[in-house]
This record gives structure tokens, sequence and C-alpha cells, in this order.
């Protein structure tokens, strides 16, 4: 499964993070950054991506609604692109397992 970066993240992490997610993408790459989240749900499900976000609003609705898409919530605050990499690379056993065990919906990064 790719990662679908949502607007409040920079587009640099789609490259920074390729050596270990490769096809990932950014909502500003498929003209979704002024889109509704309910928008940006419909285009996740269909193409198979799974949300990264800091908005807590995603996460109550795979809450509601459970996954496909399943998503990433960074609990980081406002922190500079490489320390939401480094949040990721530290996360990356985590989130293999949230992509491969249908059973879990979201999983939240400190």
């Amino acid at each position: 499964m790719k990662l679908l970066f949502d607007q409040n993240l920079s587009r640099k992490l789609v490259s920074r993070l390729a050596d270990i997610f490769p096809d990932s993408s950014h909502v500003q790459f498929h003209q979704l950054a002024e889109k509704t989240d309910t928008e940006i749900w419909k285009f996740a499900k269909t193409g198979d991506f799974c949300i990264v976000t800091q908005d807590a609003d995603f996460a109550e609705r795979s809450r509601l609604y459970g996954s496909p898409p399943k998503v990433i919530w960074l609990r980081c605050g406002n922190a500079p692109t490489p320390e939401i990499e480094a949040l990721m690379r530290s996360g990356v056993e985590a989130i293999q397992e949230l992509l491969s065990n249908p059973s879990l919906h979201c999983l939240e990064l400190y």
C-alpha cells in the first residue's frame, strides 16, 4: 500500500521516504490540496493509499468507518520535515504492521 501525505505535511516527504515507501504521493500532486476530507478519503480508498496526516479528523473518520483507507496520524505537532521523516523511519515496523494487518485501521505515531 502506498502513502498519501496530507496537505499539512511537506511534499518533500515523498522523495525523502521513497526508499522505504515507494509509490507514495502527496495530495497536491493530485489536485486535492483544496478538496474536502471526504474527497481525499474517497481518492485514497480507490487509489489504495494510506493517508498520513496530522489532522485528527482522518483518525476519527477511521474509527467511524474502518478501512480502507488506513490512516497514520502523526501526533508530533508542528514539527520540521526532518523530524517527521525521522518519526516515520523510526515507526516503519509499526507502519508495516498497520498496512499488512486487516484488523488495524489507524496508527498514532508520537
